[in-house]
C-alpha cells in the first residue's frame, strides 16, 4: 500500500503529464481537444489552488484570484490587438472558447497557478521588490520550455516567427513585464514571513512536467533541457520547503 502513499502523488501525476504529453505531440486535434485541455490543466490547478485558498483565506484568495486572472486577460488581449508586449500573435482553437474572440476562456486556470508557482519559489525574506523581479525571471524561464510546445501544438501562432523554436524574443521581454505584475499581486497579498505550504509549487512542476514532455517528443532540444533543470530546481525547492513551510503555517494558524 506504500506506493499509494500521498508522497507518490506528486511523481505520479507529473509522470502521468510527461506521459499525455507525447499523446498531444502524436494526437494535437483529437475530437473535444479543448475539453481535454480544460480538464488536464484544471488537474494541474487544483492542488496549488486548494494550498492558495487554505493559506491565503476567503478573500485573500479571492482578491488574488480575480487580480490575477483580471489582468491575465486584459495583457493578453491588449498582445493579441497590439502585439505589445509580446510580439504579433494569435489563439488558435484547441483552447476552446475564446472572450471577445481574442483570449480563451481558460486562460487564468493554466496562468495563475504558474504565478502562484513562481511566486512561492522565490520568496525573498526581506525584499518584495526582489521577491517580484525573481519570480519574473522564473515565470520567464518558465515560459522558454511552455511556448515552444505551445506553438508546436497549435495552441498559439506566430505568424512572424522568430529565433527560438520560432518564438520572437519580444515574447520574453513581454514575460518579464507581465511576469513582474502578476507575480506583485501576489506578493502584495502574501502574508508577512510566512513561506506558504509548499503545494503551491505543484502547479508548475506539473505544468513543467508536460511542456517538457512536448518538448521531448516534439524534437524540441533546448526547451526539453531547460525543462528538466527548472523541474529538477522546483522539486528541489519543494522539499526544502516541507519543513519550514508547513511548521511556520501552522504556528501562524
Amino acid at each position: 500500500m506504500a506506493v499509494f502513499s500521498p508522497r507518490f502523488l506528486l511523481p505520479a501525476a507529473a509522470l502521468f503529464f510527461f506521459g499525455a504529453a507525447g499523446f498531444a505531440v502524436h494526437f494535437p486535434h483529437p475530437p473535444g481537444a479543448w475539453l481535454l485541455s480544460l480538464a488536464s490543466t484544471a488537474a494541474m490547478a487544483a492542488p496549488p489552488l486548494a494550498a492558495l485558498l487554505r493559506f491565503f483565506g476567503p478573500a485573500r484568495f479571492f482578491a488574488a484570484l480575480v487580480l490575477t486572472s483580471a489582468f491575465a486577460f486584459t495583457v493578453e488581449s491588449f498582445g493579441v490587438v497590439t502585439g505589445w508586449p509580446y510580439g504579433r500573435f494569435h489563439y488558435g482553437e484547441a483552447l476552446g472558447p475564446q472572450l471577445f474572440g481574442l483570449v480563451p476562456y481558460l486562460l487564468p486556470v493554466s496562468y495563475v497557478p504558474l504565478v502562484v508557482g513562481a511566486a512561492a519559489a522565490t520568496r525573498h525574506p526581506r525584499s518584495r521588490l526582489l521577491w517580484v523581479l525573481r519570480a519574473a525571471v522564473l515565470l520567464t524561464l518558465l515560459d522558454g520550455v511552455l511556448d515552444p510546445g505551445a506553438a508546436l501544438l497549435g495552441f498559439w501562432v506566430w505568424p512572424e516567427g522568430g529565433p527560438y523554436y520560432g518564438v520572437p524574443a519580444s515574447n520574453y521581454l513581454g514575460w518579464l513585464l507581465s511576469g513582474a505584475a502578476s507575480s506583485a499581486i501576489l506578493v502584495l497579498l502574501w502574508p508577512r514571513g510566512v513561506p506558504g505550504p509548499p503545494a503551491l509549487l505543484d502547479g508548475a512542476i506539473l505544468a513543467m512536467a508536460f511542456w517538457t514532455g512536448v518538448a521531448v517528443f516534439g524534437g524540441l532540444l533546448l526547451p526539453a533541457l531547460l525543462g528538466v533543470v527548472l523541474i529538477s530546481g522546483l522539486l528541489l525547492r519543494r522539499a526544502g520547503t516541507t519543513y519550514s513551510g508547513c511548521v511556520t503555517f501552522l504556528k501562524k494558524n
